[in-house]
């Protein structure tokens, strides 16, 4: 779910899952996202509800999420039912994984693997980020990224294909 080397700050294990506020909205988000599949669908929303209340990280349980994700300094992400995001990905606080409220089936954004989201980051709509992509903090990505691109601005624009 998370790994230990993703966070310099961390000294031990015990301090992840006893602290760390992204951790815990994965583990919840797992529980979940299974249940989602189950079709119990009321309980995998109470049990992302209470995430929500308890890390300030709203993350539906429709959400497909690779692994390992690291979620740092977690407050204020938002991440929509039919993401998807792939393995190795960072996100860090603010980021907002969103739908523009207009279009039905895949509405959000599908994330490559390796990718860093920065803070306040924003990605909206059935956009594809492709693997190695950094978005710049602040950016609002409306179009897709190529692979191994960086990503700034509003809109966000490719600056630089690595």
């Amino acid at each position: 779910v998370f790994t230990f080397e993703s966070d310099p700050a961390c000294d031990c294990y015990e301090e992840i899952i006893l602290t760390y506020p992204g951790y815990k909205a994965l583990l919840f988000h797992r529980i979940a996202h299974e249940l989602n599949l189950l079709n119990l669908h009321i309980v995998a929303r109470i049990i992302s509800e209470e995430a929500h209340k308890q890390t300030g990280i709203d993350i539906h349980p429709g959400a497909t999420l690779g692994a390992p994700i690291c979620i740092d300094h977690g407050t204020g992400i938002v991440i929509g039912e039919t993401t998807i995001i792939g393995d190795n990905v960072k996100i860090y606080q603010g980021v907002t994984l969103g739908g523009t409220g207009k279009e039905q089936g895949k509405r959000h954004p599908t994330i490559g693997n390796n990718v860093v989201l920065s803070p306040k980051s924003t990605v909206i709509g059935a956009v594809t980020l492709g693997d190695n992509v950094i978005v710049a903090p602040n950016s609002v990505v409306i179009k897709d990224v190529p692979a191994n691109g960086v990503v700034s601005g509003i809109p966000a624009t490719v600056i630089k294909v690595r």
